[in-house]
């Protein structure tokens, strides 16, 4: 794998460039001296983000496009090419959900979510690869907890989150295959603090939320800079997200259990359900907004940093686990 260069060296594309954690993504990366190519639907919110952006001192382009439709991204890619000569990282980030259980949801709706969530990445991704497979680069694709493990009243949603890990994986692995030097990371984050419940559609007779905990979506921000410029394969933001994953896997049942039991509840608020028609599925939502400014938010995890050094990662858990062999040890002994 050729080593990637560092932030502010780079031409970064980032999707969903307007809200949540792709707002954040852009001003950090803007921080650290990157050129930016910013991308969502809102043309308003993508000039009042870029005139920000100009004013600290970044070069910043914006593309007005719908990640779903093949042909804007394509515009997307051109367009850094030709104010840029190309890019170095690509960060498909744009993403909506849905709150409602299966047979509540229409087949259309479902549809509209999958073309931005799980379309909207392979047009991204096979747009960036086509760009990068000379030069090399990055791919960094947006998932999530849920595409390890179910999430009742977020069915579509969850859906499309495995189908971007599939994607993501088999893109890895036939790039590694062509020894193409590109590297492919999935970023799993758990519940962030983002404005996605709001733009959300509703079909629940209450108005939605995340289940706890919640973290501050700096911290998705933080692990797709540090992504761009250091391989890895996938990365979890939040130690709740590795815990959703490891439970899903090691110990299906008892999960769906838990799940059965607790998820539903813990994803619906007392409040009655607004207007349904008040969502971003199908149009841009209220841009330029980072966080819904919940204290639940954690703003730092322990896990989620240590887990950019796989070393002393291995390292902790070891120790962990040599001290708690030893507790046993001398309770037995005892």
């Amino acid at each position: 794998m050729k080593s990637l260069k560092s932030i502010g060296s780079q031409v970064v594309v980032l999707t969903g460039a307007t809200s949540g954690v792709g707002l954040i993504t852009a001003r950090k990366a803007a921080a650290l001296g990157a050129r930016l190519v910013l991308v969502a639907r809102s043309e308003d919110s993508l000039q009042r983000l870029a005139e920000e952006l100009r004013e600290s001192g970044a070069e910043v382009i914006i593309v007005k496009a719908d990640v779903g439709n093949h042909e804007d991204v394509a515009r997307v890619s051109q367009a850094a090419i030709e104010r840029f000569g190309g890019f170095d990282t690509w960060i498909n980030n744009a993403g909506v959900t849905i709150f409602g259980r299966h047979d509540d949801v229409p087949l259309e709706d479902q549809r509209r979510l999958f073309d931005t969530n799980y379309w909207g990445v392979v047009h991204g991704s096979l747009a960036a690869a086509a760009h990068l497979r000379q030069n090399g680069g990055a791919i960094i694709n947006i998932g999530s907890e849920a595409s390890d493990g179910p999430l009742p009243l977020q069915g579509a949603y969850a859906a499309s989150q495995h189908a971007i890990k599939g994607f993501t994986d088999t893109l890895r692995l036939e790039l590694e295959q062509e020894r193409v030097p590109i590297s492919v990371t999935l970023i799993k984050p758990a519940g962030l603090d983002t404005p996605i419940v709001t733009h959300a559609k509703n079909f629940l007779h209450v108005e939605p939320r995340l289940p706890p905990p919640l973290y501050d979506p700096a911290l998705a921000a933080d692990a797709i800079l540090f992504a761009a410029a250091h391989p890895r394969r996938d990365m979890f933001v939040g130690a709740s997200a590795k815990a959703f994953s490891a439970a899903a896997y090691h110990a299906p049942h008892t999960f769906d259990r838990l799940m059965r039991r607790f998820m539903g509840r813990a994803q619906q608020t007392r409040d009655p359900a607004g207007p349904r028609e008040d969502n971003a599925l199908y149009d841009a939502g209220n841009g330029l907004r980072e966080r819904t400014g919940s204290r639940r938010a954690l703003q730092s995890c322990a896990y989620t940093t240590t887990a950019r050094h796989p070393l002393l990662t291995t390292a902790l858990v070891v120790g962990a686990s040599a001290a708690m062999a030893c507790m046993m040890q001398l309770r037995n002994r005892r």
